[in-house]
């Protein structure tokens, strides 16, 4: 199938045309579900342990029912320990699953710490944080690194648009504790859908495809798939990306307290920002692509009734620009070694930092 597509300038434009697509599905779904319990405030920064994290594999799901599946791996490990709200609710050997129940609902996130018999505890949350005004808002946490390492949870957020955020949104964000929203949307996007912040918050334009008026959206399904892998490499290659950021990435490094960045849709320029710091803090390829197709789960609802909503003509064509995709993050990174080198480089030519930068960034988002 031939690829066309009308008027794009050029690959950051188009994948800004395609921002104003997702935003608009992003509204389409209705409310999201009522939130989690949350701790009374975010873990602190890691100061070193004599011990490791023994957990190899760890994940918190909260169930629709209430209810929150927990699962881990801990080799070597005899004993674990869920506690939550500071009582013991589930126990288990160095492999579980446990399903806990029974929890209140009135906080903002339910925390659980998984105590082994051997080695330090992990503090663990489900990593979506529920939103009445948006589906895609969850922590940048939980995932281990290649070293066995964890990237800690409740200090680095991704969302999409937050110009739909209720006032009870609002509060919850307040108490996550974000001090800085990065915003990663051209200027017409910020214009049309201004963020809704709690009080406090330091406001940061990071416009990731800069602005254009040519915006036109392609019209075939080749012509979108390969829009969209485009848009990946501009987001790694072009000078208005690199700015963006960089501004991103040296800001989470100077600012200790929680931080948040985010797109319309929090799925491509959103999404190659969290490929680019977990890979940054060396969490494994493949976790990096499953924290990024992850945007596919949270923001079904929407893209369903988005695509639903249109001719099947019409739909067939749009769904590559609603959806993630594994050849779309590749193209990011073979953009990465085809112009870099490496993602070292990268690192130190796109974005301006270098090892001591970048061991700050572990320093303040890791812990074992």
């Amino acid at each position: 199938m031939a690829i066309r597509t009308k008027h794009v300038r050029s690959a950051s434009i188009a994948l800004a045309a395609v921002a104003v697509l997702t935003s608009v599905s992003a509204q389409s779904a209705g409310a999201a579900p009522a939130s989690h319990s949350s701790p009374s405030s975010r873990p602190g920064p890691s100061h070193g342990s004599a011990h490791r994290i023994p957990f190899t594999a760890a994940v918190v799901t909260a169930q629709d029912n209430g209810s929150y599946k927990i699962t881990w791996k801990a080799p070597g490990v005899r004993h674990v320990a869920v506690h939550a709200n500071g009582r013991i609710v589930a126990t288990g050997g160095s492999t579980g699953s446990v399903t806990v129940k029974g929890l209140p609902a009135t906080a903002d996130r339910q925390w659980f710490d998984l105590v082994p018999d051997q080695g330090d505890k992990l503090h663990l949350a489900d990593r979506l944080v529920k939103l009445d005004g948006m589906d895609n808002f969850r922590d940048v946490g939980g995932y281990r690194t290649a070293d066995g390492q964890w990237v800690k949870m409740g200090v680095v957020y991704r969302s999409g648009a937050l110009n739909n955020l209720t006032d009870a949104d609002l509060a919850k964000l307040k108490r996550l504790g974000i001090s800085v929203d990065y915003d990663l949307r051209m200027t017409s996007e910020r214009t049309a859908g201004p963020d809704r912040l709690p009080s406090g918050v330091r406001y940061v334009v990071a416009n990731v495809t800069g602005d254009s008026s040519s915006t036109d959206l392609p019209t075939t399904v080749a012509g979108a798939e390969q829009l969209m892998i485009d848009g990946e490499k501009s987001m790694v290659g072009s000078t208005t990306a690199k700015d963006a950021y960089s501004r991103v990435f040296s800001g989470i490094i100077a600012d200790t307290d929680g931080s948040l960045y985010h797109c319309s849709a929090g799925k491509d320029r959103t999404g190659w920002a969290s490929a680019a710091l977990l890979t940054a803090l060396g969490v494994p390829r493949d976790t990096v692509y499953t924290d990024y197709l992850a945007s596919n789960t949270y923001r079904a609802a929407s893209n369903a009734a988005a695509l639903a909503a249109m001719p099947a003509a019409q739909a067939a064509v749009y769904k590559p620009l609603l959806d993630v995709r594994s050849q779309y993050l590749d193209a990011g990174f073979k953009e990465v070694q085809d112009t870099y080198g490496s993602f070292t480089s990268y690192e130190k030519k796109a974005l301006g930092l270098d090892a001591k930068d970048i061991n700050e960034l572990k320093s303040e988002l890791l812990t074992n």
